[in-house]
């Protein structure tokens, strides 16, 4: 291999020594990304340079930020090194790498290696140099950090309800996308959920010129690196050890709050081959019979003029969830239909969920509990007039004299009696929650124990008994025109009469 690499192509003993030179190098294969060591040193002479073999990469980690499509890779490689000067080429043609990021550290004899400096060639697109000035022939390990775009990933849940539906089961899964040119092999994959404020795009980055890389001011690089990078993923990224099957359990989970940034950070168990242009399914999340509650609700803001049916959870230990936070994805719902079969109820996506927040999902309208909102009555009263002069008559028989005033109505009270009725055709009692928003200066009159939600919206909740009829009652009294002085909603416990 050696002999076809350096005498291909040479018609001359000075031409093939020429040709050894161009070609002798250490290469580091990171497939459509390279890593060349031209082990050379200073006094040496071209025809004493020995040919040395690399090994493969021994690990490499993906810390994927999803919102900002950024992802931090992280590999070592063991490397020997002559005595001297070892220029080491990096390049990342094809790939989405951000050059201003790539950085070169040395895990293992540190204290006798040293970059010397970092030249971007100016004809050579995509591609830069760290002169290493090493003490001693042989071999360190060497860690190469970087950012790259095009790794993406997204998350999914199945819910599996008991054919009771005190209970269900919750699996997670997280899907990646690799479209960042790279192939990373027996990847240890860490997936940031959360929100981290950063400055720039990593692919906007990515697509600079070399030229203009290396002109780039010093403190925009610095800056950049220090928001996205320090302040965000790169904070708790150890560098995993080499893939072991026999290795414990990975480290617990860890939850990073900073400044307006907020996130999580876990780890995918064991490792993973993502080749590039493809995607790979990962489990993320397995629990088991994790309770449930049923609940309808009546939200016009939210759901519109129907009552709806949902399954509330919370992300808690309490419920065998809350060890993470669960990141944005679709959640499909099914039941045990008791027929040793699963019945489909709905497919929802989800936000972001914090530990101790609730997961709320939406099933729809029940055919079985049918729910009208009814007007009973309405009616005014405490009018006020505007008066703007007066009219005067008088008859001419007798000299009876009226006075009219004149004017217009400036203020004056709306009455509304309203009937919630629900009817529930279930074999269960059922929980029932309205919450409406009353706009303007309102009395909300009832005795349902209402409570504000805001300062607009009251919220109330009620039992209905299994295959029974209920009608909550209850009054608006609005102020209008001049009557009213401000805008918000006080409560008050009153009788009201169908």
């Amino acid at each position: 291999m050696k002999q076809s690499i350096e005498n291909v192509g040479c018609i001359s003993e000075a031409q093939c020594t020429r040709n050894r030179v161009a070609r002798l190098n250490w290469c580091i294969s990171l497939r459509s990304c390279t890593l060349l060591l031209l082990a050379i040193p200073v006094a040496a002479h071209a025809e004493n340079i020995d040919l040395s073999t690399v090994p493969s990469r021994d690990s490499v980690q993906l810390t994927i930020y999803n919102s900002e499509d950024l992802t931090l890779a992280r590999e070592t490689r063991k490397v020997t090194f002559k005595k001297g000067a070892n220029p080491l080429q990096f390049s990342w043609a094809g790939t989405l790498i951000d050059p201003s990021s790539v950085q070169l550290k040395f895990l293992t004899q540190a204290d006798q290696l040293d970059v010397l400096d970092t030249t971007f060639p100016h004809d050579k697109p995509q591609m830069l140099y760290w002169n290493v000035q090493s003490e001693f022939d042989g071999e360190a390990v060497i860690q190469i950090t970087y950012f790259t775009s095009g790794i993406t990933w997204s998350a999914d849940y199945i819910a599996v309800a008991g054919a009771a539906e005190a209970s269900l089961r919750l699996d997670g899964f997280v899907r990646i996308h690799n479209n960042s040119g790279e192939e990373y092999e027996n990847a240890q994959v860490r997936l940031v959920v959360g929100t981290i404020n950063l400055v720039e795009k990593i692919a906007q980055l990515a697509n600079i010129p070399v030229s203009d890389v290396g002109r780039m001011d010093a403190d925009r690089l610095h800056d950049l690196r220090l928001k996205s990078a320090e302040g965000a993923i790169m904070l708790g990224a150890a560098m995993p050890a080499p893939a072991d099957p026999q290795a414990a359990a990975p480290a617990p989970k860890e939850i990073i709050k900073e400044g307006l940034s907020e996130y999580f950070i876990f780890t995918i168990e064991g490792t993973e081959t993502i080749p590039n242009g493809w995607s790979k399914r990962l489990r993320s999340l397995d629990a088991g019979e994790v309770p449930v509650k049923i609940q309808y609700r009546y939200r016009p803001a939210e759901y519109g003029e129907q009552l709806v049916r949902m399954y509330l959870l919370t992300n808690d230990e309490k419920s065998k969830l809350g060890s993470s936070p669960l990141p944005d994805g679709v959640v499909r719902v099914f039941r045990d239909n008791g027929r040793d079969g699963l019945s489909y109820l709905t497919e929802q996506s989800i936000k972001y969920i914090p530990i101790g927040d609730k997961i709320e999902l939406n099933l729809g309208p029940d055919p079985e509990v049918i729910f009208e909102l009814i007007k009973l009555r309405s009616l005014r009263d405490n009018l006020w007039l505007h008066v703007t002069g007066v009219r005067e008559l008088r008859r001419v028989a007798d000299g009876l004299v009226i006075k009219e005033d004149r004017g217009t109505v400036a203020g004056w009270d709306d009455h509304e009696v309203f009937a919630q009725r629900i009817r529930n055709y279930t074999a269960k009692p059922v929980e029932v929650e309205f919450r409406r928003a009353f706009p303007g200066q309102v009395a909300f009159r009832s005795q349902l124990a209402p409570k504000l939600h805001d300062y607009q919206t009251v919220e109330v909740t009620a039992q209905v008994p299994a295959g029974k009829k209920s009608d909550l009652l209850f009054e608006v009294v609005r102020k209008q025109g001049t009557n009213a002085k401000q805008n918000n909603v006080t409560l008050e416990t009153a009788e009201v009469k169908p």
